[in-house]
Protein backbone atom coordinates (compact mmCIF):
# COMPACT_ATOMS: atom_id res chain seq x y z
CA UNK A 1 0.00 0.00 0.00
CA UNK A 2 1.27 3.47 -0.90
CA UNK A 3 1.59 6.11 1.78
CA UNK A 4 -1.28 8.19 0.41
CA UNK A 5 -3.60 5.19 0.50
CA UNK A 6 -2.41 4.36 4.02
CA UNK A 7 -3.31 7.89 5.14
CA UNK A 8 -6.50 8.02 3.12
CA UNK A 9 -5.45 11.08 1.07
CA UNK A 10 -4.35 11.98 -2.44
CA UNK A 11 -0.61 12.04 -3.05
CA UNK A 12 -0.64 15.72 -3.95
CA UNK A 13 -2.11 16.54 -0.53
CA UNK A 14 0.60 14.79 1.46
CA UNK A 15 2.88 17.68 2.42
CA UNK A 16 -0.01 19.85 3.59
CA UNK A 17 -2.02 17.12 5.29
CA UNK A 18 0.86 15.54 7.22
CA UNK A 19 1.02 18.71 9.31
CA UNK A 20 -2.64 18.28 10.26
CA UNK A 21 -1.99 14.65 11.22
CA UNK A 22 1.21 15.04 13.24
CA UNK A 23 1.65 17.71 15.94
CA UNK A 24 4.92 19.69 15.89
CA UNK A 25 5.85 18.02 12.60
CA UNK A 26 8.26 20.70 11.38
CA UNK A 27 9.79 21.07 14.85
CA UNK A 28 10.58 17.36 14.87
CA UNK A 29 12.19 17.43 11.44
CA UNK A 30 14.29 20.44 12.46
CA UNK A 31 15.44 18.66 15.63
CA UNK A 32 16.38 15.58 13.62
CA UNK A 33 18.26 17.58 11.00
CA UNK A 34 20.21 19.37 13.75
CA UNK A 35 21.64 15.97 14.75
CA UNK A 36 23.08 15.41 11.26
CA UNK A 37 26.72 16.41 10.96
CA UNK A 38 27.31 19.40 8.68
CA UNK A 39 30.19 17.39 7.17
CA UNK A 40 27.99 14.40 6.24
CA UNK A 41 28.53 13.28 2.67
CA UNK A 42 26.16 10.32 2.11
CA UNK A 43 22.74 10.25 3.78
CA UNK A 44 20.42 7.27 3.34
CA UNK A 45 16.76 8.09 3.96
CA UNK A 46 14.57 5.11 4.88
CA UNK A 47 10.97 5.55 3.74
CA UNK A 48 11.85 8.90 2.22
CA UNK A 49 8.29 9.86 1.26
CA UNK A 50 8.19 13.23 -0.46
CA UNK A 51 11.71 14.00 0.78
CA UNK A 52 10.75 16.59 3.43
CA UNK A 53 13.15 15.29 6.10
CA UNK A 54 15.90 14.73 3.55
CA UNK A 55 15.56 18.31 2.30
CA UNK A 56 15.87 19.64 5.85
CA UNK A 57 19.01 17.55 6.39
CA UNK A 58 20.54 18.66 3.09
CA UNK A 59 20.09 22.29 4.11
CA UNK A 60 22.40 21.55 7.06
CA UNK A 61 24.86 19.19 5.34
CA UNK A 62 25.66 21.32 2.31
CA UNK A 63 27.98 18.83 0.60
CA UNK A 64 25.85 15.75 1.20
CA UNK A 65 23.86 13.65 -1.21
CA UNK A 66 20.82 11.60 -0.30
CA UNK A 67 19.93 8.06 -1.31
CA UNK A 68 16.18 7.76 -0.75
CA UNK A 69 14.57 4.35 -0.27
CA UNK A 70 10.81 3.90 -0.51
CA UNK A 71 8.47 1.18 -1.74
CA UNK A 72 6.05 3.76 -3.19
CA UNK A 73 7.23 4.73 -6.68
CA UNK A 74 4.64 7.51 -6.88
CA UNK A 75 5.86 9.30 -3.77
CA UNK A 76 9.48 8.92 -4.90
CA UNK A 77 8.59 10.98 -7.96
CA UNK A 78 7.58 13.79 -5.59
CA UNK A 79 10.85 13.39 -3.66
CA UNK A 80 12.81 13.53 -6.92
CA UNK A 81 11.18 16.85 -7.81
CA UNK A 82 11.97 18.26 -4.35
CA UNK A 83 15.56 17.08 -4.00
CA UNK A 84 16.74 17.34 -7.60
CA UNK A 85 20.28 16.34 -8.44
CA UNK A 86 21.33 16.01 -4.80
CA UNK A 87 19.51 12.70 -4.52
CA UNK A 88 19.17 9.27 -6.07
CA UNK A 89 16.53 6.70 -5.27
CA UNK A 90 15.94 3.00 -4.71
CA UNK A 91 12.40 1.65 -5.09
CA UNK A 92 11.63 -1.06 -2.56
CA UNK A 93 11.08 -1.76 1.11
CA UNK A 94 13.94 -0.64 3.35
CA UNK A 95 13.54 -3.98 5.11
CA UNK A 96 14.56 -5.78 1.92
CA UNK A 97 16.75 -3.37 -0.07
CA UNK A 98 20.50 -3.46 0.55
CA UNK A 99 21.30 -0.22 2.38
CA UNK A 100 24.39 1.39 0.78
CA UNK A 101 27.45 2.29 2.84
CA UNK A 102 27.00 5.78 4.29
CA UNK A 103 27.88 8.05 7.19
CA UNK A 104 24.28 8.96 8.11
CA UNK A 105 20.93 7.16 8.02
CA UNK A 106 17.71 9.07 8.62
CA UNK A 107 14.06 8.10 8.82
CA UNK A 108 10.88 9.98 9.68
CA UNK A 109 7.54 8.28 10.29
CA UNK A 110 8.52 5.12 8.46
CA UNK A 111 9.97 2.69 10.99
CA UNK A 112 6.58 2.18 12.65
CA UNK A 113 5.72 0.06 9.59
CA UNK A 114 8.12 -2.64 10.82
CA UNK A 115 5.70 -5.21 12.19
CA UNK A 116 7.67 -6.88 15.02
CA UNK A 117 10.42 -5.95 17.46
CA UNK A 118 12.40 -8.96 16.19
CA UNK A 119 12.32 -7.56 12.67
CA UNK A 120 13.21 -4.09 13.93
CA UNK A 121 16.22 -5.38 15.87
CA UNK A 122 17.40 -7.23 12.76
CA UNK A 123 16.97 -4.03 10.74
CA UNK A 124 18.97 -1.97 13.25
CA UNK A 125 21.79 -4.50 13.20
CA UNK A 126 21.84 -4.37 9.41
CA UNK A 127 21.83 -0.56 9.43
CA UNK A 128 24.76 -0.54 11.84
CA UNK A 129 26.78 -2.59 9.36
CA UNK A 130 26.01 -0.06 6.60
CA UNK A 131 27.28 2.90 8.63
CA UNK A 132 30.88 3.97 8.32
CA UNK A 133 33.00 4.70 11.39
CA UNK A 134 31.44 7.38 13.63
CA UNK A 135 28.19 7.15 11.64
CA UNK A 136 24.80 7.87 13.08
CA UNK A 137 21.14 6.94 12.70
CA UNK A 138 18.58 9.72 13.24
CA UNK A 139 14.94 8.68 13.63
CA UNK A 140 11.72 10.67 14.00
CA UNK A 141 8.61 8.71 14.95
CA UNK A 142 5.77 7.97 17.32
CA UNK A 143 7.37 6.41 20.43
CA UNK A 144 4.77 6.53 23.22
CA UNK A 145 5.35 5.82 26.88
CA UNK A 146 5.47 2.31 28.28
CA UNK A 147 3.07 3.13 31.14
CA UNK A 148 -0.53 2.70 30.06
CA UNK A 149 -1.84 5.81 31.84
CA UNK A 150 0.83 8.08 30.34
CA UNK A 151 0.32 6.50 26.94
CA UNK A 152 -3.42 7.27 27.12
CA UNK A 153 -2.66 10.91 27.96
CA UNK A 154 -0.28 11.14 25.02
CA UNK A 155 -2.82 9.75 22.57
CA UNK A 156 -5.50 12.03 24.02
CA UNK A 157 -3.19 14.96 23.24
CA UNK A 158 -2.70 13.62 19.71
CA UNK A 159 -6.47 13.35 19.31
CA UNK A 160 -6.83 16.95 20.50
CA UNK A 161 -4.40 18.06 17.79
CA UNK A 162 -6.39 16.19 15.16
CA UNK A 163 -9.61 17.82 16.33
CA UNK A 164 -8.13 21.20 15.39
CA UNK A 165 -8.62 20.10 11.78
CA UNK A 166 -11.18 17.27 11.86
CA UNK A 167 -14.39 16.35 13.63
CA UNK A 168 -14.18 14.27 16.81
CA UNK A 169 -15.48 11.25 14.90
CA UNK A 170 -13.00 11.72 12.05
CA UNK A 171 -10.10 12.21 14.48
CA UNK A 172 -10.93 9.01 16.33
CA UNK A 173 -11.23 7.10 13.05
CA UNK A 174 -7.84 8.32 11.85
CA UNK A 175 -6.11 7.05 14.99
CA UNK A 176 -7.99 3.75 14.82
CA UNK A 177 -7.16 3.25 11.15
CA UNK A 178 -3.45 3.97 11.65
CA UNK A 179 -3.26 1.72 14.71
CA UNK A 180 -4.37 -1.23 12.60
CA UNK A 181 -1.32 -0.88 10.34
CA UNK A 182 1.32 0.92 12.44
CA UNK A 183 3.34 -0.48 15.34
CA UNK A 184 4.27 2.19 17.89
CA UNK A 185 7.10 0.75 19.95
CA UNK A 186 7.35 2.43 23.39
CA UNK A 187 10.30 4.78 23.67
CA UNK A 188 12.03 2.81 26.43
CA UNK A 189 11.85 -0.39 24.36
CA UNK A 190 12.98 1.40 21.20
CA UNK A 191 16.10 2.64 22.99
CA UNK A 192 16.79 -0.88 24.23
CA UNK A 193 16.50 -2.30 20.70
CA UNK A 194 18.95 0.27 19.36
CA UNK A 195 21.40 -0.40 22.19
CA UNK A 196 21.19 -4.15 21.59
CA UNK A 197 22.05 -3.46 17.94
CA UNK A 198 25.22 -1.68 19.08
CA UNK A 199 24.19 1.98 19.09
CA UNK A 200 24.79 4.67 21.69
CA UNK A 201 21.38 6.36 21.89
CA UNK A 202 20.47 9.94 22.77
CA UNK A 203 16.88 11.21 23.02
CA UNK A 204 17.29 14.66 21.51
CA UNK A 205 13.63 15.72 21.33
CA UNK A 206 10.49 14.50 23.09
CA UNK A 207 6.94 15.80 23.13
CA UNK A 208 3.90 13.70 23.92
CA UNK A 209 3.93 10.43 21.99
CA UNK A 210 6.68 11.58 19.61
CA UNK A 211 10.45 11.44 19.83
CA UNK A 212 13.63 12.13 17.87
CA UNK A 213 16.56 9.79 18.53
CA UNK A 214 20.20 10.17 17.53
CA UNK A 215 22.02 6.84 17.66
CA UNK A 216 25.77 6.68 17.09
CA UNK A 217 28.26 3.88 16.64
Amino acid sequence: MGVASHLGIRLGEYDARIRTFIPAYEEMLAAGAAAVSPTARTIVDLGTGTGAFAATCLARARRARVIGIDADAGILAAARRRLGDRASFLTGSFEAVDVPACDTIISSFALHHVRTVTAKLALYRRLRRSLRSSGRLVTVDCQPAQRADVRREQFDAWRTHLRTYYSARAAAKLLDDWAREDVYVPLEREVTLLERAGFDVEIIWRKGAFAVLSSRL
